[in-house]
């Protein structure tokens, strides 16, 4: 099995025909259709159910699109590591960061760096700390830009310099509105929007549980959400109120919501992070000096 394969796999499974997927690829049928039969008999698997005009996957070939996926990512990622010229630095760069307005100092420092290397290109991933720390374990990423609570044993990191602040999105026309801010009285019996990072019990410290306390096990959790954007939409229908990071959805005087600070107030801390002893391209490590000069040691 080898990239280019994968590469032909990804495609047929992409366009669901082998016709198409042949003139994607600039291949004959047979030899596409010779390819696929290659890799089921080297899997011992059936990874296509044939029609009369199209495929589809199966079970096992479900699980290797993702695999391939990110083997081929990984694969056109050192390529294009050891592509660049070394009288000019250029290259790419992956950084994945979760929801959050503390971004724009990572944003400053990566406009510094474009300025003074424009053959530097960035390629950022969103998603939550699941998803942003397997991208890094696998090697898909460079770099992950992490809200706290989050386990930093296997990593490397700097601090970043500003916190995020927790409160609550909620209807103008809802009660808690009328509210300076919000404790955690207020919240006991109220239906609930939760992050599943925040309310996760894990290895490390968890300061968005220890807020509430002994209340903790009392909150009505209606929902949970690992991007916020979407759960707006909840708390829109009325649903619940969407405990959250302060800067990331609309709550101007246009908008149907509100946003109230928790009291007392509750901080997030944010870290920029790579693995343990990551062998970084050199655009990556042109970045890592950038944010050491920028936001401190490396802790």
């Amino acid at each position: 099995m080898d990239a280019r394969v994968l590469r032909y796999f990804l495609a047929v499974a992409r366009e669901g025909s082998v016709t198409a997927a042949a003139h994607f690829l600039h291949v004959t049928q047979p030899t596409l259709s010779r390819q696929i039969r290659e890799l089921e008999d080297e899997l011992s698997v059936q990874l296509f159910v044939r029609h009369s005009h199209s495929v589809s996957l199966t079970t096992d070939g479900m699980r290797l699109r993702r695999r391939a996926e990110e083997i081929v990512e990984m694969f056109e990622k050192t390529e294009a590591e050891f592509a660049v010229k070394k009288e000019r630095i250029g290259g790419d760069i992956y950084i994945g960061a979760g929801e959050t307005r503390v971004m724009r100092h990572v944003a400053e420092v990566l406009r510094e760096l474009r300025q003074e290397y424009p053959d530097i290109h960035i390629h950022l991933y969103s998603g939550n700390l699941e998803d942003v720390t397997e991208r890094l374990d696998k090697g898909l990423l460079d770099f992950g830009v992490l809200i706290q609570p989050a386990d930093l044993s296997r990593y490397d990191y700097v601090n970043l310099p500003e916190k995020d602040v927790w409160g609550v999105i909620t209807r103008k026309d809802n009660p808690l509105a009328a509210r300076p801010a919000i404790t955690r009285q207020d919240l006991i019996g109220e239906p609930l929007i939760l992050s599943r990072q925040a309310i996760r019990r894990t290895s490390a410290r968890n300061e968005f549980i220890e807020w509430f306390k002994d209340d903790f096990a009392k909150l009505n959790v209606a929902a949970t959400l690992n991007l916020v954007y979407n759960a707006t939409h909840l708390v829109e229908s009325g649903i619940g109120h969407v405990l959250t990071l302060d800067g990331l959805v609309d709550t101007s005087e246009h908008s149907n919501l509100c946003f109230r600070l928790l009291e007392p107030r509750l901080e997030a801390g944010l870290n920029i992070v790579w693995k343990k002893y990551q062998v970084f391209s050199p655009a990556a490590e042109i970045f890592l000096k950038k944010i050491q000069a920028a936001f401190g040691e490396v802790r």
